[in-house]
């Protein structure tokens, strides 16, 4: 078999392995940059717990209209956005922290929002909502996630200094007056739409493996926060792009595959990455010695 229909041959054929692929770029471009930010703030976690909370959301919008992008968009926002609302009020009114009310709120979401599906759909549906339907993305999906995109790296290079000072020291911009609060919450905002953008391809419980794992990947290529959120993206590219292919050749779901590919990814960089990795502290250890 030639390179050619290894690599290339399944998206010069098949509309479908363009447009999964088309969505896949458009993800990592938004998402990747974000699970750096994740990762800064120690709140990798609370990526997982948003993810699960867009489920009710995307579940009421199923069960009110079926497989309409516009109604399990608007759901899924509308719940992301009240879950980081109400587990940060919790965290702040009373001794629990951030981490554990974002705990408490995903468990509860993702019970709920599976309840709701399971109702009125089928297990089919269910499967289509928890794990997306990557190679049946149509012109909608696609666009929804290149509007994500294009807004989080608008936002991004707007306010990326803020961003970053309210991700290493939030105390900082408040005592400077730079609107902690507000920037906190665009950040929240970025993550949900991402999530909520996300989740037609790889459904809620794979979104928020392209978000995380090709930023904690970078973290060993990298030792700025730019540099950081430019391997991530181009991480989440490769990753996507293996997946993808994988899934064509072997027969496997396809959303799987790409969390997979990031994985190895994750793996490769925890090993062999140019900062802090294993092989990285060795050498230096043998220097020292």
């Amino acid at each position: 078999m030639s390179l050619y229909d290894l690599a290339l041959a399944p998206f010069v054929d098949y509309g479908f392995m363009r447009r999964a692929l088309v969505g896949c770029l458009a993800l990592s471009f938004g998402a990747c940059p974000l699970g750096v930010m994740l990762v800064l703030r120690r709140m990798s976690l609370v990526g997982d717990a948003m993810s699960h909370a867009i489920l009710p959301g995307a579940a009421v919008g199923f069960l009110l209209a079926g497989f309409s992008l516009f109604a399990m968009t608007i759901g899924g926002m509308i719940t992301g956005l009240l879950v980081a609302v109400l587990a940060g009020l919790v965290s702040r009114f009373t001794p629990l922290k951030e981490d554990a009310s974002f705990a408490a709120f995903y468990l509860s979401s993702l019970g709920l929002g599976v309840l709701l599906v399971s109702v009125n759909g089928s297990n089919v549906d269910l499967l289509h909502v928890l794990f997306g339907t990557v190679l049946a993305l149509d012109d909608p999906a696609i666009l929804l996630m290149a509007g994500v995109a294009t807004v989080t790296l608008t936002v991004l290079a707007l306010f990326y200094r803020p961003l970053v000072a309210e991700c290493l020291d939030p105390g900082f911009l408040r005592a400077v007056g730079g609107g902690g609060g507000t920037i906190h919450m665009m950040f929240v905002v970025l993550v949900v739409l991402n999530l909520v953008g996300g989740f037609q391809a790889l459904g809620t419980l794979m979104v928020v493996g392209i978000m995380m794992l090709p930023a904690a990947s970078a973290r060993f290529w990298s030792e700025s926060v730019t540099g950081q959120m430019a391997v991530s993206g181009l991480i989440g590219i490769v990753s996507s792009l293996a997946g993808l292919l994988v899934s064509y050749h072997q027969n496997l779901p396809a959303s799987p595959a790409i969390i997979l590919s990031a994985s190895v990814a994750y793996a490769v960089s925890v090993l062999f990455g140019r900062v802090d990795s294993i092989a990285a502290r060795s050498i230096r250890l043998r220097h020292h010695h």
